[in-house]
């Protein structure tokens, strides 16, 4: 992983996304929704093999802030009143690199289930938001 190289995140709460900006100018965009539904949180990944649980109704999630914690991770703050689970800077550029099939498989899951993306429109725009990892 390339954590070390990673400068700054930068959150949109009106496209409702999260940025990993890395010093040599790569950036991966990451929608909140995703962050949400694969929150490294024991209340979606439990506490143990078998114990995950699939995350639905998420699609209009925000992100209220980013805050640091360490030099190792962040702890992301959804609309939704979800802050568990901190997320390490490789766990992050891990959903990034692999967000196209890990969403395949989240949707997958869902048709599974019998369930499919639903929910409130988006919300209203808001201030951009910008958080530096030194």
């Amino acid at each position: 992983m390339r954590n070390a190289d990673l400068t700054d995140l930068e959150v949109s709460r009106r496209d409702r996304t999260l940025t990993l900006i890395y010093a040599d100018g790569t950036r991966h965009v990451v929608p909140a929704e995703y962050l949400r539904v694969f929150s490294p949180s024991a209340e979606v990944r439990g506490h143990g093999p078998g114990q995950e649980t699939l995350v639905t109704g998420k699609e209009a999630v925000g992100i209220e802030a980013v805050e640091p914690v360490g030099n190792y991770a962040v702890r992301i703050r959804f609309d939704d009143g979800h802050d568990t689970g901190l997320y390490s800077l490789d766990y992050l550029e891990e959903l990034a690199i692999h967000l196209p099939q890990r969403w395949a498989d989240y949707l997958a899951a869902l048709a599974a289930r019998g369930s499919a993306r639903q929910g409130p429109p988006p919300s209203p725009a808001r201030l951009p938001l910008s958080v530096s990892i030194r």
